[in-house]
């Protein structure tokens, strides 16, 4: 399909993004945030193919068309709930290199060496996109792995169209690119600029990299030519990446985290996702109230859906980390039994954050003031086809464009996912956040992430699929959305669109979106003990609804989109 015909169709799709999209040929319903990528999904439905052969085209695409975020040098993870009513987590997250150590990124004096853990070669984690792509498509997908890389390919070759949002983000790291010879070739024009809206990206060496997958698959960037040059590029220039760390690299299929509210049942991603976990924590101690009754965004449902998370990031900083190095609380972190006791603790004002303890008496783990990050830059698609199938999947490079190296000659960026560890334990973050040291860093472990592709079921029957990228705000935003949709009863654009706010424990504020809340009630609020603060807006969701009664498949966009 010629470009400015691809183009024009993938408009078509994005200009009902204020209202919901329908899925008018019945064959299911594919969003992203690139109109690139959406529409490659779509296409891929629309020939028969199921949410995970869409979900593995997709991945892709976002590789070539979203570079701030969309990688194949970096990680993730994939929620899928299959049509026979099964559902699994895959982990596909980064892992550290077998030579991290815990003090990898401080000088002698135990000081952080600045912007070591966020820029360049010492950065970067195992990759895990690649090979998660490729383990849900071996074990659920329809298609072959080279049939679906080939629009990815196609859009590296000849280009795709660089928006407005984009040249701003180059423009913010194009004193990053111009730190490596590679990132500059690729992402700036000869003459050291940045592409504008409009101009026309050619990626050929990504294309040339996607060829080889196409060919031999995942084994060529873990085994292979891929894998080879990374390794050779990385240690020349002071990474420590190794050959054994990328053979090493395994995705592991884990057990959903579940929680029910208000008769829904709730499926997200376990740890080293923090998310799911604190979603459910959030609706289980809201469950308690009649939050409709309380008034959309007035200051006594706010207060109660504040508190909530305030305990719930307590309770992230204190106790969560990589399952697979620390045991973690996670029956009574998701049980109604605790969720009652956060609720009755919660007082007519507001609850200092320095008064909060993390847990029930009964969590025998010793509790840190901690907390924990991980760039903002991260993108969402969600699927849902024509059998009952879906897919959500939340990846990320990290910091937008991740490490800034690309690797010469293969096109790609790499993420700077060993910022996401604890750096120095007590120490604020860029995002003004403190580091706890279950989150420290340690060979072959994969960092705490909020990343929370979430699925939700009414009645046993596929109701809801959605997720979003903002670092720490995921899961507030998450939470907001689906109280919006249930408690609310708005529909998926609205339920999107509504402005949000965000209180994460540390530091003790209430973050809110411009025009969320009017006069009186923020002198209420205020009156309450609350600090508020405006921030920009937070998130980008994209989220898919099934409608009970019709079952008629619905999604939106988020106005806020990144692209």
């Amino acid at each position: 399909m010629p470009l400015l015909i691809f183009f024009c169709f993938m408009s078509n799709i994005y200009a009902a993004n204020y209202v919901p999209i329908k899925d008018s040929k019945g064959v299911g319903l594919a969003l992203s945030s690139s109109p690139y990528a959406t529409t490659i999904g779509q296409q891929v439905l629309e020939k028969g193919g199921n949410a995970i052969d869409a979900a593995v085209a997709m991945g892709y695409a976002l590789a070539v068309t979203h570079p701030a975020a969309g990688n194949i040098g970096g990680g993730g993870f994939a929620l899928i709930h299959l049509a026979n009513g099964e559902n699994l987590a895959l982990d596909f997250r980064e892992k550290s290199p077998l030579a991290a150590t815990h003090d990898m990124f401080l000088d002698s004096k135990k000081d952080i060496i600045p912007n070591a853990a966020t820029i360049g070669y010492l950065s970067i984690a195992t990759p895990g996109m690649v090979k998660g792509m490729s383990a849900m498509l071996e074990k659920y997908g329809t298609k072959s792995l080279a049939n679906l890389l080939q629009p990815a390919i196609q859009l590296a070759q000849n280009g795709f169209i660089v928006t407005q949002r984009q040249s701003e983000t180059m423009e913010e790291a194009q004193q990053d690119f111009m730190k490596f010879p590679s990132s500059r070739a690729y992402f700036l024009k000869k003459d050291g600029s940045v592409y504008q809206d409009g101009d026309i990206l050619i990626q050929k060496d990504l294309a040339k990299t996607l060829r080889i997958l196409q060919k031999d698959g995942a084994e060529a960037f873990y085994r292979g030519e891929i894998g080879n040059a990374l390794i050779k590029d990385i240690q020349k220039n002071g990474g420590i990446l190794t050959k054994q760390d990328l053979e090493n690299y395994n995705v592991t299929w884990r057990k959903p985290i579940y929680g029910t509210y208000r008769g829904y049942e709730i499926i997200s991603m376990p740890p080293p996702s923090s998310g799911g976990t604190h979603i459910v924590q959030i609706l289980n101690v809201l469950e308690n109230a009649n939050i409709a009754s309380l008034g959309f965004h007035s200051s006594q449902s706010i207060h109660l859906m504040v508190e909530a998370m305030r305990q719930a990031y307590a309770d992230r900083a204190a106790f969560m980390g990589d399952s697979d190095f620390i045991k973690i609380p996670l029956d009574i972190l998701t049980s109604k039994e605790y969720a009652k006791k956060i609720f009755t603790n919660i007082t007519k004002n507001a609850m200092p954050s320095n008064t909060i303890k993390a847990g029930l008496d009964s969590i025998k783990q010793p509790y840190s003031k901690a907390n924990f990050k991980e760039g903002a830059n991260t993108t969402h698609y969600s699927i849902v086809d024509k059998w009952g199938n879906a897919v959500s999947v939340t990846y990320t490079l990290n910091k937008r464009y991740g490490s800034a190296v690309s690797l010469n000659g293969y096109g790609f960026l790499l993420n700077d996912q060993m910022e996401n560890f604890a750096i120095k334990t007590g120490v604020p973050n860029r995002h003004g956040l403190i580091e706890g040291e279950n989150n420290a860093i340690m060979p072959n472990k994969r960092p705490l992430s909020s990343m929370s592709p979430t699925i939700i079921l009414k009645d046993k029957q596929l109701f809801m699929v959605l997720g979003t990228p903002g670092s720490g705000k995921i899961i507030s935003t998450l939470t907001q959305v689906i109280v919006n949709i249930i408690d609310y009863k708005m529909d998926i654009a609205e339920a999107i669109q509504a402005p949000r706010f965000h209180m994460q424990w540390q530091p003790d504020r209430i973050d809110i979106e411009k025009f969320l809340l009017n006069a009186d009630t923020i002198e209420n609020l205020k009156k309450m003990g609350y600090r508020l603060m405006e921030t920009e807006y937070m998130g980008d969701v994209n989220a898919i609804i099934i409608d009970p009664a019709s079952k008629i498949i619905y999604g939106s966009l988020d106005p806020r989109r990144k692209l």
